[in-house]
């Protein structure tokens, strides 16, 4: 893995954090400092000061990033690794602390069932091999907020190995222009989070909240096969729709520092291996504490724990005690549908193009808001995709809203498709009576309907003569539509419409003029 190591924290959230080896950024050609020594758990810096490359060549970018992600992933569990004490987000400071998160001597470890079951979920949803026999390691450095001045992680041998996670990126301007590209998952392993040190500098003394001290994380070690930020999050947002379609993970993430490193040694910067963390009111990464070596870790066994040992149904011996034995194959078989599979399903399903399965995902909360207009509705699914995924997702962007605030529910939404499916209303109407659902929360659509006589014009006489009065009334127009300006028609159709006060349908309209006109 490349440096330098990047620790993400959500605004106002611990729920899961990553941290983040961003690779290099280095100039096109060869340069002349190394970005790895090769060695497991070793993060070297990620550029040299001063690199000499070649000249980058007419259209070339000047940098290019070499990406690989470290991603520590908070576990959806109850309690924390290797105690009993309860996770809770925005408890009272040091109000979840056991004698073992706080490290008082002779407390000893007790695995949690949940995490070992989550990490094994994860990797085989990965395509990761689940090691049978995994160890656990102290892994040492001294940090104020680290009580036992280690921490337990899997740095020997991890729970899993050898994955790979797929994920689609843009490659041209069209939505349509997608590829499939793939990263390899080095490894899974478990790991306990330190607690949180909070620095007072007017004080000029540091507040320690051990809460956090024990929390059970899953570590994904990805291999450096990206190539830009874009890549990056890409992947990222994959990775966390299947930490959530698991259950393994609320999974709250962040992805930035490509353009931090350019601008650094744009200006003679070093980039130094180093702890960052996101400050969110700032907008950037700032500096945490500086990344010791490997020598510094002083790996060792640790004493307390025997190797784990997993089972699949041919080797679980039959004397076992399922409350404490894992069986991998029943793990495999609770596997839920993943995030490319739906995708696939939707795609088959409701006939929608590939790039909209994407979006459909990457909204938290529209897949299901999506399904749920679509169980209530009998408009067609596409024309209930192009709602959903253009004015719906429109009102939203533009008022910077999630789908669960959202003032227009998906019933709401279904009874507007089902009135312009029956042709009882045009399809400007729509717009504008889902306007005004956005605008008054409590009313229906037929409400709205009837309040602002948008009802279509079903009379075919009254659009006849309403048709021809316009004809009569306007020559000039008519007379440069004969000509060859075919624009004309447009402005005919808009005369109509005004005259039936928007309530005949413009299709309609159009159908009537040039019978008209031609008879």
């Amino acid at each position: 893995m490349a440096a330098p190591m990047l620790r993400w924290c959500c605004p106002g959230r611990r729920f899961a954090f990553a941290r983040v080896g961003c690779g290099s950024c280095h100039r096109r050609g060869p340069p002349t400092g190394s970005t790895s020594n090769g060695k497991r758990g070793q993060s070297s810096v990620a550029q040299q000061p001063h690199i000499t490359a070649q000249k980058p060549r007419k259209g070339e970018p000047e940098w290019a990033a070499v990406v690989g992600l470290e991603i520590h992933a908070q576990i959806a569990s109850n309690s924390k690794l290797f105690s009993g004490s309860q996770v809770c987000f925005a408890a009272p400071p040091n109000s979840l602390v056991s004698f073992f998160d706080a490290s008082l001597p002779g407390t000893l470890p007790v695995l949690n069932r949940r995490c070992v079951e989550a990490a094994v979920m994860t990797g085989l949803a990965l395509d990761c091999h689940i090691n049978r026999k995994s160890l656990f390691d102290r892994k040492h450095y001294f940090y104020a907020d680290l009580p036992a001045g280690y921490q337990i992680t899997q740095q020997r041998l991890p729970i899993a190995v050898n994955g790979s996670l797929a994920y689609s990126v843009y490659v041209g301007r069209k939505p349509s222009q997608m590829v499939t590209r793939t990263v390899r998952v080095k490894q899974i392993q478990l790991e306990q989070d330190s607690g949180k040190s909070l620095h007072d500098d007017l004080r000029s003394q540091t507040l320690i909240d051990l809460n956090r001290a024990g929390i059970g994380l899953l570590e994904l070690v990805l291999e450096p096969d990206m190539s830009c930020g874009e890549e990056a999050a890409t992947a990222v947002r994959e990775l966390q729709l299947i930490l959530q379609a698991l259950g393994t993970s609320q999974a709250n993430m962040a992805d930035y520092e490509i353009q931090r490193q350019i601008n650094e040694l744009e200006n003679g910067g070093e980039i130094l291996n180093e702890t960052r963390s996101f400050d969110f009111k700032l907008g950037c990464t700032v500096p945490m504490r500086d990344k010791e070596g490997k020598q510094d870790y002083r790996f060792m066994p640790e004493p307390n724990l025997p190797p784990l040992l997993l089972y699949d149904s041919g080797s679980l011996p039959s004397s076992a005690d399922p409350q404490q034995v894992i069986n991998i194959d029943q793990l495999r078989e609770r596997l839920p549908e993943l995030p490319r599979v739906t995708r696939q399903r939707l795609v088959q399903q409701y006939g929608m193009l590939p790039e909209h399965s994407c979006v459909l995902l990457n909204e938290v909360g529209l897949l299901e808001f999506f399904q749920n207009v679509i169980k209530e509705t009998r408009a067609e699914p596409k024309k209930v995709t192009s709602w959903v995924l253009n004015t719906f997702l429109g009102f939203l962007k533009q008022q910077n809203l999630a789908v669960s605030e959202s003032p227009v529910t998906p019933s709401a939404l279904a009874e507007l498709l089902d009135l312009l499916d029956r042709k009882a209303i045009s399809a400007p109407a729509a717009k504008q009576v889902f306007e005004e659902l956005w605008r008054n929360e409590g009313k229906t659509p037929a409400q709205i309907v009837a309040e602002k006589k948008l009802e279509l014009l079903q009379d075919p006489e009254a659009l006849e003569q309403l048709c021809r009065s316009t004809l009569e009334a306007h020559p000039d127009v008519v007379m440069d539509l004969k000509r060859g300006n075919p624009r004309a028609i447009n402005k005919l159709i808009g005369l109509v419409r005004k005259a039936t006060l928007g309530r005949a349908d413009p299709t309609a309209i159009k159908e009537v003029l040039e019978r008209q006109l031609s008879s």
